[in-house]
Protein backbone atom coordinates (compact mmCIF):
# COMPACT_ATOMS: atom_id res chain seq x y z
CA UNK A 1 0.00 0.00 0.00
CA UNK A 2 1.05 3.70 -0.49
CA UNK A 3 0.11 6.52 1.23
CA UNK A 4 -0.29 9.53 -0.77
CA UNK A 5 -0.84 13.01 1.85
CA UNK A 6 -2.15 16.17 0.64
CA UNK A 7 -0.85 19.19 3.09
CA UNK A 8 -2.91 22.00 3.88
CA UNK A 9 -5.56 23.64 6.61
CA UNK A 10 -9.06 22.49 7.20
CA UNK A 11 -12.44 24.45 6.54
CA UNK A 12 -14.20 26.28 3.28
CA UNK A 13 -11.73 29.58 4.88
CA UNK A 14 -8.83 28.25 3.75
CA UNK A 15 -10.08 25.37 0.84
CA UNK A 16 -8.41 27.52 -2.33
CA UNK A 17 -4.92 29.04 -0.48
CA UNK A 18 -2.04 28.35 -2.03
CA UNK A 19 -0.58 26.51 0.99
CA UNK A 20 -3.80 23.83 0.43
CA UNK A 21 -1.95 22.83 -2.91
CA UNK A 22 -1.56 19.53 -0.98
CA UNK A 23 -4.92 19.16 -0.33
CA UNK A 24 -6.19 19.92 -3.70
CA UNK A 25 -3.83 17.62 -5.51
CA UNK A 26 -4.86 14.59 -3.61
CA UNK A 27 -9.06 15.60 -4.56
CA UNK A 28 -8.06 15.51 -7.79
CA UNK A 29 -6.41 12.15 -7.25
CA UNK A 30 -9.78 11.07 -5.42
CA UNK A 31 -12.38 12.37 -7.93
CA UNK A 32 -10.26 11.07 -11.72
CA UNK A 33 -9.52 8.19 -10.19
CA UNK A 34 -13.20 7.13 -8.72
CA UNK A 35 -11.69 6.46 -5.35
CA UNK A 36 -14.02 6.25 -2.48
CA UNK A 37 -15.68 8.98 -0.66
CA UNK A 38 -13.76 10.82 2.33
CA UNK A 39 -14.52 10.12 5.68
CA UNK A 40 -13.11 10.68 8.85
CA UNK A 41 -9.70 8.70 10.49
CA UNK A 42 -6.52 9.47 11.45
CA UNK A 43 -6.87 12.70 12.85
CA UNK A 44 -7.93 14.01 9.10
CA UNK A 45 -10.17 12.26 5.85
CA UNK A 46 -9.33 9.52 4.22
CA UNK A 47 -10.38 8.27 0.80
CA UNK A 48 -9.16 4.72 -0.60
CA UNK A 49 -8.90 3.14 -4.24
CA UNK A 50 -6.59 1.80 -6.52
CA UNK A 51 -3.78 3.22 -8.67
CA UNK A 52 -2.66 0.83 -11.49
CA UNK A 53 -1.96 -2.32 -9.50
CA UNK A 54 -1.17 -0.57 -6.40
CA UNK A 55 -3.63 0.07 -3.60
CA UNK A 56 -3.14 3.73 -2.36
CA UNK A 57 -4.55 5.33 0.69
CA UNK A 58 -5.49 9.23 0.55
CA UNK A 59 -4.73 11.56 3.32
CA UNK A 60 -5.82 15.47 3.88
CA UNK A 61 -4.54 16.10 7.82
CA UNK A 62 -7.12 18.18 9.68
CA UNK A 63 -4.67 19.07 12.25
CA UNK A 64 -3.55 22.31 10.78
CA UNK A 65 -0.57 22.22 8.79
CA UNK A 66 2.21 22.33 12.03
CA UNK A 67 1.11 19.26 13.49
CA UNK A 68 0.89 17.13 10.05
CA UNK A 69 2.89 14.38 11.44
CA UNK A 70 0.11 13.12 14.25
CA UNK A 71 -1.78 12.33 11.14
CA UNK A 72 0.58 11.14 8.99
CA UNK A 73 2.35 9.00 11.84
CA UNK A 74 -1.13 7.66 13.12
CA UNK A 75 -2.48 6.22 9.76
CA UNK A 76 1.96 4.62 8.99
CA UNK A 77 1.63 3.18 12.21
CA UNK A 78 -1.94 1.31 11.72
CA UNK A 79 -1.00 0.34 8.17
CA UNK A 80 2.53 -1.14 9.17
CA UNK A 81 3.94 1.49 6.32
CA UNK A 82 7.49 2.73 6.32
CA UNK A 83 8.72 6.28 5.18
CA UNK A 84 9.37 4.58 1.78
CA UNK A 85 5.82 4.01 1.21
CA UNK A 86 4.64 7.83 1.95
CA UNK A 87 4.33 10.59 -0.57
CA UNK A 88 3.95 14.12 0.51
CA UNK A 89 2.09 16.48 -1.66
CA UNK A 90 3.09 20.08 -0.64
CA UNK A 91 3.20 23.94 -1.73
CA UNK A 92 6.88 25.00 -2.35
CA UNK A 93 7.70 28.44 -2.24
CA UNK A 94 11.44 28.29 -3.84
CA UNK A 95 9.86 27.03 -7.15
CA UNK A 96 8.42 29.07 -9.67
CA UNK A 97 4.25 28.84 -9.85
CA UNK A 98 3.01 25.80 -12.16
CA UNK A 99 6.62 23.99 -11.58
CA UNK A 100 6.40 20.52 -10.12
CA UNK A 101 9.39 18.69 -8.64
CA UNK A 102 9.95 15.17 -6.84
CA UNK A 103 12.37 14.89 -4.31
CA UNK A 104 13.10 11.98 -1.42
CA UNK A 105 14.34 12.11 1.83
CA UNK A 106 16.39 15.46 2.64
CA UNK A 107 15.60 18.99 5.02
CA UNK A 108 11.85 20.43 5.52
CA UNK A 109 13.08 23.78 4.27
CA UNK A 110 11.30 25.77 7.12
CA UNK A 111 7.72 24.77 5.62
CA UNK A 112 6.04 23.81 9.21
CA UNK A 113 4.40 20.69 7.70
CA UNK A 114 7.11 18.61 6.52
CA UNK A 115 8.83 19.95 9.49
CA UNK A 116 6.31 17.86 12.01
CA UNK A 117 6.47 15.00 9.34
CA UNK A 118 9.85 14.66 9.98
CA UNK A 119 9.50 14.56 13.90
CA UNK A 120 6.92 11.83 13.74
CA UNK A 121 8.03 9.80 10.74
CA UNK A 122 11.89 10.56 10.01
CA UNK A 123 12.97 12.84 6.50
CA UNK A 124 12.99 9.25 4.45
CA UNK A 125 9.57 9.98 2.40
CA UNK A 126 9.21 11.10 -1.18
CA UNK A 127 7.88 14.32 -1.42
CA UNK A 128 5.81 15.99 -4.93
CA UNK A 129 7.08 19.62 -4.66
CA UNK A 130 4.13 22.28 -5.61
CA UNK A 131 5.63 25.26 -7.16
CA UNK A 132 3.45 28.72 -5.82
CA UNK A 133 6.49 31.06 -6.57
CA UNK A 134 7.52 33.45 -3.58
CA UNK A 135 6.25 37.28 -2.72
CA UNK A 136 9.62 38.57 -2.90
CA UNK A 137 10.35 39.19 1.02
CA UNK A 138 10.34 36.63 4.33
CA UNK A 139 8.03 39.14 6.17
CA UNK A 140 5.11 38.65 3.06
CA UNK A 141 5.25 34.89 3.18
CA UNK A 142 2.71 34.20 5.88
CA UNK A 143 0.19 36.23 4.30
CA UNK A 144 0.76 35.16 0.38
CA UNK A 145 0.50 31.27 1.46
CA UNK A 146 -2.59 31.60 3.31
CA UNK A 147 -4.10 34.10 0.32
CA UNK A 148 -6.16 32.19 -2.17
CA UNK A 149 -5.04 31.85 -5.70
CA UNK A 150 -5.17 34.48 -8.29
CA UNK A 151 -7.95 34.34 -11.03
CA UNK A 152 -4.70 34.71 -13.50
CA UNK A 153 -3.00 32.06 -11.53
CA UNK A 154 -5.95 29.14 -12.49
CA UNK A 155 -5.14 28.08 -16.03
CA UNK A 156 -1.81 26.93 -14.71
CA UNK A 157 -3.05 25.54 -11.68
CA UNK A 158 -5.56 23.51 -13.51
CA UNK A 159 -2.94 22.30 -15.65
CA UNK A 160 -0.35 21.37 -12.82
CA UNK A 161 -3.33 19.00 -11.07
CA UNK A 162 -4.05 17.47 -14.27
CA UNK A 163 -1.01 16.63 -14.49
CA UNK A 164 -0.83 15.58 -11.28
CA UNK A 165 -3.53 13.15 -11.28
CA UNK A 166 -2.71 11.98 -15.27
CA UNK A 167 0.76 10.72 -13.63
CA UNK A 168 -0.11 9.63 -10.45
CA UNK A 169 -0.48 5.37 -11.03
CA UNK A 170 3.18 5.64 -12.15
CA UNK A 171 3.86 7.57 -9.00
CA UNK A 172 2.56 4.88 -7.20
CA UNK A 173 4.40 2.08 -9.17
CA UNK A 174 7.60 3.94 -8.46
CA UNK A 175 8.35 5.52 -11.86
CA UNK A 176 9.26 8.94 -10.43
CA UNK A 177 10.24 9.84 -14.70
CA UNK A 178 6.86 8.98 -15.61
CA UNK A 179 5.32 10.76 -13.51
CA UNK A 180 7.22 13.78 -14.00
CA UNK A 181 6.81 13.54 -18.03
CA UNK A 182 2.72 12.71 -17.14
CA UNK A 183 3.22 16.65 -15.63
CA UNK A 184 5.39 18.15 -17.89
CA UNK A 185 2.22 17.13 -21.07
CA UNK A 186 0.07 18.75 -19.30
CA UNK A 187 1.85 22.11 -17.99
CA UNK A 188 4.07 22.29 -21.17
CA UNK A 189 2.61 20.58 -23.83
CA UNK A 190 4.76 19.86 -27.00
CA UNK A 191 4.48 22.65 -29.41
CA UNK A 192 2.27 20.52 -32.68
CA UNK A 193 3.81 19.40 -35.67
CA UNK A 194 1.11 19.94 -38.29
CA UNK A 195 1.32 23.50 -37.22
CA UNK A 196 1.53 25.55 -40.65
CA UNK A 197 4.26 27.86 -40.94
CA UNK A 198 3.77 31.24 -41.38
CA UNK A 199 4.11 32.13 -45.70
CA UNK A 200 7.00 34.00 -46.23
CA UNK A 201 6.70 37.44 -47.70
CA UNK A 202 7.01 37.65 -51.26
CA UNK A 203 10.38 39.57 -52.18
CA UNK A 204 10.09 42.98 -53.05
CA UNK A 205 10.82 43.49 -57.08
CA UNK A 206 12.51 46.80 -57.67
CA UNK A 207 10.81 48.39 -61.12
CA UNK A 208 13.87 49.04 -63.75
CA UNK A 209 14.41 52.30 -64.99
CA UNK A 210 13.04 53.49 -68.26
CA UNK A 211 15.96 53.66 -71.29
CA UNK A 212 16.23 57.54 -72.04
CA UNK A 213 16.04 57.93 -75.97
CA UNK A 214 18.34 60.16 -77.07
CA UNK A 215 17.48 60.64 -80.77
CA UNK A 216 15.86 63.35 -82.64
CA UNK A 217 12.82 63.94 -84.37
CA UNK A 218 14.04 63.19 -87.74
CA UNK A 219 16.31 60.37 -86.59
CA UNK A 220 12.68 58.84 -85.02
CA UNK A 221 10.83 59.17 -87.92
CA UNK A 222 13.99 57.73 -89.79
CA UNK A 223 13.89 54.83 -87.72
CA UNK A 224 10.38 53.83 -88.39
CA UNK A 225 10.55 53.47 -91.74
CA UNK A 226 13.61 51.08 -91.73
Amino acid sequence: MKLFVGLGNPGAKYARNRHNIGFMAVERIAEDHGFAPWRAKFQGQISEGRLGSEKVLLLKPETFMNLSGQSVGEAMRFHKLDPADVVVFHDELDLAPGKCRLKTGGGHAGHNGLRSIHQHIGAEYDRVRLGIGHPGHKDRVAGYVLADFAKVEQDWLDDLMRGISDGAPALAGGDGPKFMNAVALRVAPPRSSTTTPKAAKPAKVEAEPEAVDNRSPLQKLADKFK
